[in-house]
């Protein structure tokens, strides 16, 4: 009889293994995550812990693989890849693309965001206030944008209009047009790209947050920063799903990808500033360096020779039937409300010292 009960035991636990000492259940969804940034920097690390954060609340059913540094796919091809199948998430610019994506192209134009909080709120509020055909081939996810662009120069200090004739500064989409606007020539290339192709003297410098001078090292090769935040433009980082990859996802885990997404806009906002903060200081670190601020009078001359960028923008697009002055109402009321709740500098930087910077591997 103890013979025939040991065995059943036996028997009992090969057909119904316990879980403890065994390896986690594979994964029912695998995804593949393309990131515009490198590695360490921080958006790569808030785009980590969101992966982390949808398989703990998916008790492990979804597990986000993330290639940094547009391993899968080049920051301007990321959105047709992830329209294609190639990756089934990617993180890349709007602007990249010009001309794809036309009604938030006027969300890029300057519009005197005052850092990047603000131009992320008002990016998401964009998107959940319009219905934006431009976007239904891939399923949206969450964005967020950097403070307003200002010129860097590595060899030529601008402290006038006049100054920024003949320079050549990398810039991308409406940022070039600004740059072209204030008489400079545009230079199309990535942030990726951009630190080699200054040291080379290939261009003079470029229109871009200070978030580069450390987020992409760029400090290094930069001696002059021109702050004109008047005329800066800002750029809208998207997130998107491929869209068969999301309808194939039950409803239960969608809800958490949008719960979550939800969650992280702020956390990306506060990012920005915080890189504002953390390039500026860490470009004045290196010697030689300069902040140029210009006086009244003159940033109101950037301003009238960039008024021509939102005017050209008006005419075209409500040429193609965009209800651009809808736009440009909407985007100026929120611009007021979210810069009346926005968290100071300091408040920013204190967040993620202590909920992003312990994030980062090594650290």
């Amino acid at each position: 009889m103890k013979k025939i009960l040991l065995v059943f035991a036996a028997l009992t636990l090969l057909a119904f293994p316990f879980s403890g000492g065994c390896e986690a259940e594979e994964p029912e969804y695998e995804l593949t995550y393309n990131m515009l940034f490198p590695p360490t920097h921080l958006h790569t690390v808030l785009a980590q812990a969101w992966a982390d954060e949808i398989n703990e609340r998916t008790d492990g059913r979804v597990k986000i693989t993330i290639y940094p540094g547009f391993a899968l796919a080049s920051p301007p091809a990321t959105y047709d890849a992830v329209v294609e199948g190639i990756c089934d998430i990617g993180l890349s610019c709007l602007t990249y693309t010009m001309g794809r994506f036309p009604a938030y192209e006027l969300v890029d134009i300057p519009h005197g965001y005052p850092n990047g909080w603000v131009a992320t709120m008002v990016a998401q509020d964009f998107y959940n206030q319009f219905t934006l055909e431009e976007l239904t081939d891939t399923h949206p996810l969450y964005f967020h944008a950097h403070a307003p662009g200002v010129v860097f120069t590595v060899e030529k200090p601008v402290y006038t209009l006049e100054d920024m004739e003949g320079l050549i500064l990398r810039s991308t989409g409406v940022g070039a047009a600004i740059a072209e606007a204030l008489g400079a020539t545009g230079y199309a290339a990535s942030q990726g790209e951009a630190a080699e192709l200054m040291s080379k003297g290939t261009i003079d410098g470029s229109m871009t947050p200070c978030e580069v001078l450390k987020g992409w090292e760029q400090a290094p090769v930069v001696y002059y920063v021109t702050n004109c935040y008047e005329v800066g433009y800002t750029t809208v980082f998207f997130i998107v799903m491929n869209l068969d990859k999301w309808n194939n996802l039950p409803s239960d885990i969608q809800q958490v990808f949008t719960d979550v997404s939800e969650e992280w806009i702020e956390k990306h906002a506060m990012v920005w500033d915080y890189y504002e903060k953390a390039g500026k200081d860490y470009f004045l670190t290196f010697e030689g360096r300069e902040f140029i601020e210009l006086s009244a009078a003159e940033m109101a001359r950037w301003v009238d020779a960039a008024a021509v960028v939102k005017d050209a923008y008006m005419v075209d697009k409500a040429a193609l039937g965009l209800p651009v002055d809808d736009y440009e109402n909407y985007l100026n009321g929120r611009i007021a409300y979210w810069s009346a709740l926005a968290p100071s500098e300091g408040e920013c930087v204190a967040w993620v010292e202590a909920n992003v910077i312990p994030l980062v591997p090594g650290e």
